[in-house]
């Protein structure tokens, strides 16, 4: 008999299980080794239009009524009863089901026309009014979540169940990196002059879910330290550190062959990546070299680590750098009381920065190949939450319809896309779903979300879940 045929056939389970994961703990190895030749990303599917994306995550949920959804009728409307007819059989928040009564509130500032096509913005917003001709605002969003944490964990990971991989944990498996010295994806937090505290922000939201632990997004603190426990310890040299580093990646191949689990051979990857950030780091968030003339576009919050300004300063550093997605969560935008006081100084945060990245990317040739996007989980409620025109009142949660806008990356400039009622309660023409919006930013980056899968718990896993998505061909160049 061959011998390998009767080796076949007396081999135990045991020993299969055995030695088939000490052949994925090899190829493991063989992935760090030689990553060109066997690490490659899944994508690109087709040409891209951008090649980063930074994300300008308001959290809380601006006020679509107030800066974006002008309606000439509101008025008209302001103190009228909101009609059963258009609220429908929504579902509302615990924090105002049990009004008895549910009076418009037309928005208390002023809005006008901006830019060659005319578009709608807020004068709570006067910076962004500079750059209409720049952005595409789509008005009619839509989200079934009504409540933060299902609607920021949707928005970002494709289900309001947690535990699946983020938007930024997809494209940085998709597509890879672009910088060896840094995390393909990195995360900036802040708070605003808003709701303060605003609402949490998990880690989740950037996590990597059923991906390889090594695509979840990095977040980086203000100061001196913005990754904890990267520096060496007084006394430890870069070569010391080299040989220790060796010396511990060594033993976890030795433990990947063993066990196969590849979350060992990740942190392998994780460690060498903080030794390449321990040198990368400090010139990236080093803004001495920016200009006077830089810090005046952006405003003066702008030298204050950790501020939205600087935060939106050091996410151009970043794409500048090769990071293929920075997201910058910007909290205080849940103004369910106050609206009055906190959203005025809630815009005021962020209205110049943003406003100055895109001019500055443009200026900088890197906006074409960027694409912006601002926006919350959701928007707010047309009628009040509270009485009426108390100082204390404010707007509840509202996912029906919102607005959100992009820039640069191949979406259409100066345009306003969807259309919604006269109390900006219900979309009426081209709702664009959440899992639309995500469909269509991994499309301008190259990756058909249908394709871009993984298996996990028997389906093929991807950003826009099980139901159907598409692609907003309307926004696109």
């Amino acid at each position: 008999m061959n011998p390998l045929l009767a080796y076949e056939r007396t081999i135990t389970r045991r020993t299969f299980l055995g030695q088939s994961a000490r052949g994925i703990g090899r190829m493991g190895l063989a992935a760090l080794l030689f990553p060109d030749l066997i690490k490659r990303p899944p994508g690109p599917h087709f040409a891209p239009k951008a090649r980063r994306i930074i994300y300008l995550f308001q959290s809380g949920g601006p006020s679509h009524v107030d800066l974006f959804d002008y309606k000439p009728l509101q008025r008209d409307l302001h103190a009228t009863e909101l009609p059963n007819s258009v609220r429908g059989d929504q579902r509302v928040t615990g924090m105002t089901v049990n009004q008895a009564s549910f009076p418009v509130v037309a928005p208390n500032w002023p809005m006008r026309r901006c830019g060659k096509h005319g578009t709608w913005i807020s004068d709570l917003l006067p910076h962004t009014q500079t750059i209409a001709d720049d952005i595409c605002i789509v008005k009619s969003m839509v989200t079934e979540a009504i409540n933060h944490d299902p609607a920021i964990t949707f928005i970002n990971t494709g289900s309001q169940q947690i535990g699946h991989a983020s938007l930024g944990a997809w494209l940085s498996y998709g597509l890879g990196s672009e910088n060896e010295n840094l995390p393909s994806y990195v995360v900036l937090l802040s708070q605003g002059s808003g709701k303060n505290p605003g609402q949490p922000i998990f880690a989740r939201l950037w996590g990597s879910g059923y991906l390889p632990s090594e695509h979840q997004g990095v977040m980086l603190r203000p100061g001196v330290n913005p990754v904890l426990y990267l520096k060496d310890p007084p006394g430890i040299t870069r070569g010391q550190r080299r040989r220790m580093l060796d010396d511990l990646a060594a033993m976890n191949r030795k433990k990947a062959e063993d066990v196969g689990n590849p979350e060992t051979l990740a942190r392998i990857s994780a460690y060498e990546m903080a030794y390449r950030m321990q040198t990368a780091v400090p010139d990236l968030t080093d803004f001495s070299d920016e200009t006077e003339e830089v810090f005046d576009l952006y405003g003066a919050q702008a030298r204050r680590a950790g501020s939205y300004a600087a935060n939106c300063l050091l996410a151009r550093r970043m794409i500048e750098r090769g990071v293929r997605f920075v997201q910058l969560f910007h909290r205080g935008w849940d103004q369910h009381i106050a609206l009055q006081k906190q959203l005025p100084a809630q815009c005021l945060d962020v209205d110049q920065a943003s406003a100055a990245l895109v001019k500055d990317l443009k200026r900088r040739g890197l906006l074409e190949e960027t694409l912006v996007v601002w926006g919350g989980e959701f928007g707010r409620t047309i009628y009040s939450q509270g009485e009426l025109g108390h100082p204390s009142s404010g707007r509840d949660h509202h996912g029906r319809c919102f607005s959100m806008w992009m820039a640069g990356g191949g979406i259409r400039p100066g345009f306003e896309y969807g259309l919604t009622d006269d109390y900006s309660y219900n979309v009426l023409e081209n709702p664009v779903h959440i899992r639309d919006l995500n469909a269509t930013l991994l499309h301008q980056l190259g990756i058909d979300h249908n394709r871009l899968t993984v298996k996990f718990r028997g389906l093929d896993q991807k950003l826009t879940g099980v139901e159907e998505a598409h692609v907003v061909s309307d926004i696109l160049l």
